[in-house]
């Protein structure tokens, strides 16, 4: 046997045929052409720069593609970072925590969250009426002018309707500027979902309402048969989660449903996470896109990375980076909800 041929053959093969170093020479560049740089490395920068290579081949393709929102992101300064992909299209689908949106309804009425300090003295800033969130601060009053606005926009809703939280959201963010994720998505047709609506200050106005009888149904049922009929007339489909928790399992569930009684593709075509969770600890968070491919919720051919980072370092180089390459979109999927269900279609961007 050819040793030396088969040592090679192994190397091709890891390479595709093209050896690789691992070092990026120093040069002036931009972030776009940095992080496409950061590519060639080893390690999270390597799979850093290949996210963004997997997010373009998801914007050359007839995909719909949906972003998992967990962790207190808009707090920490990302809101801005993901209404732009809302606005310009670079994903077609949100899921997202409770939380998030509460801060970003906060910040389209203007309540603002500001840097502070993680050292600071807690029960004083309780004193102060200020809540922190690691080194960021918020006044609690301010935050309970957007728990009223909840509960008045509720006092609004037909009680004997059942809603879903994407029609909500639709309606929450048509007065807010395309700045907030909310108004950014209600002016480009993304839909929203919430699936743990009562696990954040949603519910906290909501309960207000309810204590002076006007009550609202969000159907989470409804939630969960609507997302699912976005996968099943997609072309393709692509995930994109910054964080884990309930917006990941929510949108990798719709394969495992899909193939129980609908239309099923085989799994999601591309998949990204940016996520400080490890897989070790055995929690979906932090699992791997291979672990999915066992459940059926990922193809076993897809492409896939995970970024194993803090997503307040990752998400704005990648978000960035798309922006500064001016990277087109070859087509996007437009909603048109029914009662009868779901009609979608790709229209060229």
């Amino acid at each position: 046997m050819d040793h030396s041929h088969s040592h090679s053959h192994g190397h091709d093969f890891i390479c595709n045929g093209e050896k690789i170093r691992t070092t990026i020479p120093m040069k002036e560049r931009g972030v776009a052409d940095l992080v496409s740089d950061m590519s060639k490395m080893g390690f999270q920068g390597g799979q850093l720069g290949t996210s963004l290579n997997v997010w373009k081949r998801m914007l050359d393709e007839d995909v719909t593609i949906f972003l998992g929102l967990a962790g207190a992101m808009v707090p920490a300064g990302l809101g801005e970072f993901i209404a732009y992909l809302l606005r310009e299209r670079k994903v077609d689908c949100l899921v997202s925590t409770g939380a998030n949106l509460f801060h970003d309804l906060c910040e389209g009425l203007g309540i603002v969250h500001y840097q502070g300090s993680a050292c600071a003295d807690d029960a004083y800033l309780n004193e102060c009426k200020i809540d922190r969130i690691y080194d960021v601060f918020v006044s609690e009053i301010e935050l309970h002018k957007a728990d009223n606005h909840i509960s008045n926009f509720v006092k609004s809703l037909d009680p004997a309707r059942r809603y879903s939280s994407r029609e909500l959201m639709y309606m929450v963010g048509k007065d807010l500027p395309d700045t907030t994720i909310l108004g950014a998505a209600h002016k480009a047709g993304v839909p929203i979902f919430v699936p743990a609506f009562g696990d954040s200050s949603w519910g906290i106005g909501m309960v207000m309402a309810l204590r002076e009888g006007h009550s609202v149904m969000v159907d989470g049922i409804k939630d969960v048969d609507e997302i699912t009929q976005m996968v099943e007339k997609s072309a393709q489909t692509g995930v994109i989660y910054i964080g884990g928790g309930v917006p990941k399992n929510f949108i990798q569930q719709t394969e495992v449903i899909a193939e129980l009684i609908g239309d099923y593709s085989g799994g999601h075509s591309y998949a990204i996470q940016y996520t400080t969770d490890a897989p070790h600890w055995g929690g979906l968070s932090g699992c791997t896109f291979e672990e999915a491919v066992s459940w059926g919720k990922v193809k076993k051919e897809a492409s896939k990375v995970q970024v194993f980072s803090d997503a307040t370092i990752t998400v704005p180089l990648v978000v960035q980076a798309l922006r500064e390459s001016g990277y087109p979109r070859r087509s996007v999927p437009v909603f048109d909800w029914r009662d009868a269900g779901l009609k979608l279609k790709y229209e060229k961007k």
